[in-house]
């Protein structure tokens, strides 16, 4: 009887802790982020890696190119 109980526990433990391993990964409601906030999110991830990896000129150039096809 011992055992059963013990198994029991365990397997509650188990569950709870594959929900929350699932829950990581499962879908996220279906709520929208405002594009300010996702840009605030990415702009300093994406400086990080470009002077990490020294990717300066290229992101110059690239603006440049986006700003002149825009007309700025």
């Amino acid at each position: 009887m011992a055992e059963t109980v013990g198994r029991t526990v365990s397997r509650a433990r188990g569950h709870r802790a594959a929900g929350l391993v699932a829950g990581l990964f499962a879908p996220r409601p279906s709520g929208t982020r405002h594009p300010l906030v996702a840009v605030a999110m990415v702009v300093p991830l994406a400086a990080f890696l470009a002077f990490l990896f020294g990717g300066w000129d290229a992101v110059v150039t690239q603006a440049s190119s986006v700003a002149g096809m825009l007309g700025r």
